[in-house]
């Protein structure tokens, strides 16, 4: 989507960029399709008590098809403008963050596992981060208190592009 208002600050990020999420994503859609493949193209039941036919069909639509696609469809996208920070977590969540909410800009190191418990949309205590991968971000302090962590693989340019129009 094209953005009608000047942009000081893109960035895209995906999940895909990660490897190790590839291989736990693609790993789990490929043993759906092979209990898919086996037990209902080719008739033979999966293990000692097979599931019907039914929730095999249901499983394979929704973790062989349905989770590879949503994962290649994920990602961060961060735009500064002259009067907000827009984060969309494609396709799922758009946040708009209006520049007089703005208190505080810190460019920081975090450690996602440890803080926040993995990548995504995480946060608890009023402080919620928006990653995808790394460990740079760009935390923002709102008026009320609330703190927000922007992941981003630019740290230095995404700060100072909020900064400017501060």
């Amino acid at each position: 989507m094209k953005a009608t208002y000047p942009v000081l600050f893109r960035e895209v990020q995906r999940f895909r960029d990660v490897w190790w999420i590839m291989v736990l994503v693609f790993g789990v859609a490929a043993t759906q399709w092979w209990i898919f493949l086996g037990q209902i193209v080719g008739g033979v039941p999966a293990g000692n008590r097979p599931a019907p036919d039914v929730v095999v069909l249901l499983v394979w639509l929704l973790c062989g098809i349905g989770l590879p696609v949503l994962f290649l469809l994920l990602g961060l996208e961060v735009e500064v403008s002259p009067n907000a920070v827009i984060i969309r977590f494609t396709p799922l969540f758009t946040r708009v963050i209006d520049k007089r909410e703005i208190a505080a800009v810190e460019p920081l190191t975090y450690r996602p596992l440890g803080e926040f418990g993995g990548w995504g949309i995480r946060g608890w205590g009023g402080r919620v981060a928006y990653n995808v991968r790394g460990n740079q971000g760009v935390e923002l302090t709102l008026a009320d208190g609330r703190h927000v962590l922007i992941g981003t693989q630019r740290a230095p340019e995404l700060a100072a592009a909020i900064t400017a129009f501060r």
